[in-house]
This record gives structure tokens, sequence and C-alpha cells, in this order.
């Protein structure tokens, strides 16, 4: 008899353990295990989302090298050749930005561009004819806002100590700011000296967004300025800053052959912050079409489940 019960009773507990598996299989762990069924529910969903984040398939970016990262948890969503040092042609611009706010000279204060500010390294045009007389805000914002290379050259030869010293402050800038794999030579991005990789450039752009007068610039749509010759209409040269269906705080792209072309933005998606750095595209317009791709993939995703996969899988 005493053999019959103990024979019962571990049939009794295989029993027990078959119904606990099935009711696990069935969500029903929650109800078995007694906890709050509210409590159960978050968990199975969390759960959920979590693997499904974990599963999505990323867009199909045609960069060569990006970074994508919330800004609001410090977490990178994507990420191809981050740390691949590369030439980074006029997103230097931000950085010279930086450098000529930094050094608080006044704004209103006339600068001339001269012979000195020409293109003597790939000859490339400029809108900004030699002579022009521009104040230091109006060079800014072209340097920023359409990328005009004799603007930013201006900007760094009155400098405090000229060239030599901007340079100077720009690379002492650039390692105050954690971008250790950065080197810069010059302010404009013409040459393929100035380097870096998309982590620290992700880096340079959340340092540039604390700026007001970067953000404001580098967003304008177009700005016009009085030149010998009459006024004249530079425009943006991100498509996407006049785009209703984007939020653009900050942007900034660059082209040169070594480089290819490049974007870097602080764009808000889904109400969140979120620094975005595409390198070496290989077509005019497939910078922006990568940044679209990124847009439409995120949109898609629940985020708190999407960071969490992210630093999951990053741990």
């Amino acid at each position: 008899m005493d053999n019959l019960r103990k024979q019962f009773a571990v049939n009794g507990m295989k029993i027990g353990r078959l119904l606990l598996v099935l009711c696990c299989g069935l969500g029903l762990a929650g109800t078995a295990l007694a906890a709050p069924p509210e409590r159960a529910a978050s968990s199975r969903t969390s759960r959920a989302l979590l693997a499904e984040a974990a599963r999505a398939d990323s867009p199909e970016l045609r960069s060569e090298a990006f970074l994508i990262v919330d800004q609001r948890s410090g977490e990178s969503l994507l990420a191809r050749n981050a740390d691949r040092v590369t030439p980074i042609a006029s997103i230097t611009k931000l950085m010279t930005a930086m450098v000529v706010l930094d050094a608080r000279q006044p704004l209103s204060e006339m600068l001339t561009v001269t012979e000195a500010d020409r293109d003597r390294l790939r000859k490339s045009s400029s809108r900004l004819p030699i002579g022009s007389r521009l104040s230091r805000e109006d060079l800014l914002r072209l340097a920023l806002m359409s990328s005009e290379n004799r603007a930013a050259s201006a900007l760094s030869r009155y400098y405090p100590g000229g060239e030599r010293a901007f340079v100077k402050a720009m690379n002492d800038k650039a390692r105050s700011i954690g971008m250790t794999r950065s080197r810069f030579v010059e302010g404009t991005g013409l040459s393929a000296d100035n380097v870096a990789t998309a982590r620290d450039l992700s880096r340079l752009l959340e340092a540039a967004a604390t700026y007001p007068l970067i953000r404001q610039f580098s967003t304008d749509t177009a700005h016009t300025v009085a030149l010998r010759r009459g006024a004249r209409e530079f425009r943006n040269t991100n498509p996407l800053v006049k785009d209703p269906g984007w939020e653009i705080s900050l942007s900034k792209t660059g082209y040169i052959q070594e480089a290819g072309r490049c974007l870097v933005m602080q764009a808000w998606m889904r109400g969140r912050p979120v620094l975005v750095v595409l390198l070496d595209s290989f077509g005019s317009r497939t910078r922006t079409a990568d940044a679209r791709r990124l847009k439409k993939w995120l949109a898609g995703q629940p985020w708190e489940a999407l960071v969490m996969a992210r630093k999951s899988h990053a741990g």
C-alpha cells in the first residue's frame, strides 16, 4: 500500500509538471504561478516586443559607413564600419563653426573674401565672388547651409592667430569632445586629410547641436546676401530640410571624391532625437534615400524594445 501511495505521488508530480508546461505554452504561466494578471501580461508583451525587435530586419542602407544613435539613451540602433577612419569632406564645417563661435569674435564684423580663399586644391567653383564683403554671421550661415568653401576659408583666416591657430583649435576641440580618431588640417573639408570615424562624427553632431546658431544656420532652407553685383540667394544642400515630413534640428552634407557623398543630421523621429551619420554614398541622391529608408524602418519598430534589443546585442 505504501508503494502504491508513493507511485500515485510521483505520478501526480509528473502530471503537475506537465500541466505547468502546457500552461506556459498557452500563456497561462503567470496564473499558474499566482502572479498578478496585469504583470504577467506586461511581461509577455515586453518579451514579445524584445524578440520582435531583435529579429527585425535592418533597412538596406547603401552608405559604406553609417551610425544611427538614439540620442536619449545613447544606444546605437544601426551601425556599419562605424570605426573606420575616412575623409569627411564638408562635414568638417561643423567643427569650423564651433571653433568660430567659441572664439566669440563679433558676428557683425565685415570680412573680405580674397584670393587666399580660392580653391586651388580641387579647382571647385563658388557662387561667392572674390572681393565679396560679408559679415562673419553671413559667412558662417553660408558655410553651414550651402557649404560655401570660400566662406569657411575666410572664417579660418580671420581667426585670432590665423589659419595655423585655427587648425590647432579644431583638433583641440575634437579631443575635448571625445573624437579620438579624428584629425583636421584645414577648415573647409576640401582636403582628404580631414578624417574621422562615424562614431566620432556622432560626438561632433551631439556637440554641435548645443550651439543654437549652428542648429539654425544649418537648417535654413535659403538665405540671400548682398553682393557687389546685386543680391544672391543661396540654398541648403540638404533637400530634406524643406520636406514637411521631416523635423531636422541640425544638418550638414559633404562631398569630395575620396569621401563620397556624406550626410549627418540630428533629426526627430517618433518624438525622439536621433543622430544620423551616413558616409561614403556613391550617388548624389543615395544619402537622402538612405535617410528616407531609415526613417521608414524606424517608424515600424517598437522603439523601447528596439533600444533594449540593440543594447542587449551590443552587450
